[in-house]
């Protein structure tokens, strides 16, 4: 396959940098709400829409970022969404009221969406093989780390109280690192698009946007507004936008265009399986990390810090599984993604045996052993996730393709919040701990499914990840 130019080891490595930023901010606000809602006397539901709007801003315009990458390519967009994100952010920090931070949030949520998707992309069209697979692991380790170290970093932050600024420094810190980051890309990072780019498909990405929208919505805000009757109605009217956007993407692809989501694309194994997955996998990450957050901060009444210090061990040891799961997973195909989940598994007993034996007697220390066999175990299923799903994506729709499987992650982690967040809330008053045991009884059961389920994706092996992926 031909390359325009060979992406290096240094240039990966700032890639990974810019996605860092945005996955981080997704869960970066966990652990500041109470200080947020302090500093700007912000009603329960506006908090809700902190985190939503930036979540939902971010998934709805993902695939339209892969689009507009393939077409317009993928160096370009990513320094001007990255350009965007940090005046965002800038904006977040300088916010006077909440009404502010949410409309800066938003525009935060929509230039991650648009910068996201060109990292896997620029892998996918500038790496072969062992490279690529390294290069996607990592990735996957990025997004999991990115989310612990958000938790974590929101906490020192927050409980630093930088010159009193409270919770602004959690988006301030944003600046000096992207524009860090956008110095070294544009040294770094070949330009490449894609050689047969499309027309952007208008009417799906509108549709598109409008289905997310209307799933994301009520399942963020309906709990804490008691579930109004528009909430449902949302509901009802996702359900047609969604039919009416395969039917529209179907027609579309039947006339020869290169529909936002193509069928043909979704239908391909790697796809179709792969992406059940990960959203399976994103439901349980979305709800351990927020549940998690308010299980150590309402029910154990531990402060922002030790909030974020309580997530550390899993953080290290997802950083290190990540460093070897694409030779593991080269070596023992999805075994090694079975033995990964069946880990976090044991991890996830371990900690709701410990909670509910010994609450609220529980220290940071005891803590510690099954939280790092949790993070251990995610790694090596994350990373084996997130190689799969492209594995079959011709190499000129890995933009497209690249924004859907992203978009399912982050669909995935808002609807774990939306569902078993939910859940959590509505049990906590009657005991936390049983609390917590009952949303990771859920999860438990999803990671089950995983463990089996994988046999079901593309093999493994040595020889298969060497085979380079041809342009069509």
């Amino acid at each position: 396959m031909a390359r325009n130019e060979q992406l290096h080891a240094s240039g990966v490595l700032i890639l990974l940098a810019g996605a860092f930023l945005p996955i981080t901010d997704f869960f970066i606000t966990n652990v500041a709400l109470p200080s947020i809602d302090a500093s700007l006397h912000a009603s329960t539901a506006s908090l809700q829409l902190v985190i939503a709007g930036y979540g939902v801003a971010y998934a709805a315009l993902l695939v339209l970022g892969g689009r507009l990458g393939d077409r317009f390519g993928r160096h370009r967009l990513f320094q001007g969404a990255l350009v965007g994100f940090v005046l965002a952010s800038l904006a977040c920090g300088l916010a006077p009221d909440v009404e502010a931070l949410i409309a800066a949030r938003i525009v935060q949520g929509a230039t991650a969406a648009l910068l996201i998707p060109q990292v896997l992309a620029t892998f996918h069209h500038t790496l072969e093989g062992e490279r690529k697979a390294r290069a996607l692991a990592l990735y996957g380790a990025t997004s999991g780390i990115a989310a612990v170290v958000g938790q974590l970093v929101g906490g020192l932050l927050v409980s630093a109280d930088i010159a009193g600024t409270s919770w602004r420094p959690i988006f301030l810190v944003n600046v000096p690192i992207g524009l860090v980051v956008l110095l070294f890309a544009a040294r770094l990072v070949p330009a490449t698009r894609s050689p047969h780019p499309v027309g952007i498909d208008l009417p799906g990405t509108v549709l598109f946007a409008a289905t997310l929208v209307a799933v994301l919505v009520p399942l963020t805000e309906g709990h804490s507004l008691a579930w109004p009757w528009w909430t449902w109605l949302l509901f009802a009217v996702a359900v047609l936008l969604g039919a009416v956007t395969y039917w529209v993407e179907k027609r579309a692809e039947l006339r020869g265009e290169t529909p936002l989501l193509p069928p043909s694309l979704l239908r391909l194994p790697s796809m179709s399986r792969g992406l059940l997955m990960v959203l399976a996998f994103s439901i349980g990450f979305g709800a351990f990390m927020f549940v998690f957050a308010l299980t150590m901060q309402d029910g154990l009444h531990a402060d922002a810090l030790h909030s974020g210090l309580a997530i550390l061990p899993m953080a290290v040891l997802f950083l290190a599984g990540s460093v070897l799961a694409p030779r593991l997973i080269s070596r023992f195909g999805r075994a090694a993604m079975s033995a990964g989940a069946v880990v976090q598994l044991a991890g996830l007993a371990w900690l709701v045996g410990l909670l509910v034996t010994q609450w609220p007697y529980v220290g940071l220390w005891g803590l510690a052993g099954p939280l790092a066999l949790v993070g251990a175990g995610q790694s090596m299923l994350f990373a084996g996730l997130f190689r799969s799903v492209l594995a079959d994506v011709p190499a000129h729709l890995g933009g497209i393709g690249s924004g859907v499987l992203i978009t399912l992650q982050q669909s995935g982690l808002a609807l774990g919040v939306a569902t078993l967040g939910t859940l959590y809330v509505s049990l906590a008053p009657h005991g936390v701990p049983d609390a917590f045991a009952d949303v990771e009884y859920a999860q438990m059961g999803i990671v089950a499914l995983l463990a089996v389920g994988v046999a079901a994706l593309p093999r493994f092996t040595r020889a298969a990840a060497a085979v380079p992926v041809t342009e069509g």
